[in-house]
């Protein structure tokens, strides 16, 4: 059994009123839309190439929006000699970065968008809080051209980490991007008892218990991506990275966690592919004034 039912259950959906945008942020996005007469303003974090690319794929930017939740990340021991799932910290973690992606996504519902793209998730960290964790999401809100509903099966606007480029390589295939799918797995390395660290000292081996734990993690966090994806009735997931980091929230040593994230996917209806490039060669001579 997995942290959430089964082995293949994402975590359970974030609590209710999470996607609450503060008053400043709902004036600065009323500016941006051109309520009150005003000309409508776009900001971006995209750059000018990616910006450009974009805008050929199809959708034009409305403004950069903002999603961000302060967490305070508690405390699970692990067994010392055992390797498990920490499921408290898994728990937390995931929540932490959902609470900051829903809020992203109300910010783009507020201007109007049919999705976000350049997504990026990240954590900061503060001095006067070592138990505290900034979950950061951020991206530029787009809305189509080709007047299409792009939303997703939850009727909440697209989200995409992709690039620019590699969006617009995306529609020209005849996908179109669903929603940043993640799967995350906070586990506990069990330690080598003496016996065993003074049997390894001297020889290379493969440590076994150490591969086989990491290795689990891992497809915990796949898994949990992979149903996201399912329940979103997507038909694959490109751009997916593993990012693996060390604890540092004061939890005990050997504890990593895992977090797999991309972009699900699935074909654009009446959407073709692109035509396979071809190879051109000139017959001219280039040393010729011909």
């Amino acid at each position: 059994m997995g942290l959430f039912g089964s082995r293949n259950d994402p975590p359970p959906p974030s609590p209710s009123g999470s996607g609450e945008v503060p008053a400043q942020a709902l004036e600065r996005l009323r500016a941006m839309k051109g309520d009150g007469g005003k000309p409508r303003f776009f900001t971006s974090d995209l750059s000018v190439n990616e910006f450009a690319l974009v805008k050929q794929a199809g959708f034009d930017p409305l403004g950069m929006v903002v999603g961000s939740s302060i967490y305070h990340i508690g405390y699970q021991r692990g067994q010392w000699g055992q390797s498990q799932e920490l499921g408290v910290l898994s728990q937390a973690m995931y929540h932490a970065r959902e609470l900051a992606m829903t809020r992203m996504e109300a910010e783009a519902d507020a201007l109007g968008a049919d999705g976000v793209v350049g997504v990026r998730l990240d954590i900061g960290r503060y001095e006067w809080g070592e138990d505290l964790a900034e979950f950061i999401a951020i991206g530029t809100a787009v809305r189509s051209r080709d007047g299409q509903g792009h939303r997703t099966v939850e009727n909440k606007p697209f989200t995409s980490d992709l690039t620019g480029q590699d969006l617009f390589v995306l529609r020209k295939a005849g996908y179109r991007p669903v929603a940043l799918v993640m799967g995350s797995c906070v586990y506990h390395v069990a330690h080598l008892t003496m016996r065993q660290a003074l049997k390894t000292a001297l020889v290379n081996t493969e440590m076994g218990n150490f591969t086989q734990a990491l290795y689990e993690a891992r497809e915990l966090a796949m898994e949990r991506m992979q149903a996201e994806a399912t329940q979103l009735q997507a038909e694959g997931i490109v751009g997916v990275r593993i990012d693996e980091m060390s604890s540092s929230h004061g939890w005990e040593s050997h504890v990593i966690e895992f977090l797999a994230i991309g972009t699900a996917v699935v074909a654009a209806p009446g959407a073709s592919p692109a035509a396979e490039p071809t190879l051109t060669l000139s017959l001219n001579d280039p040393s010729s004034d011909d």
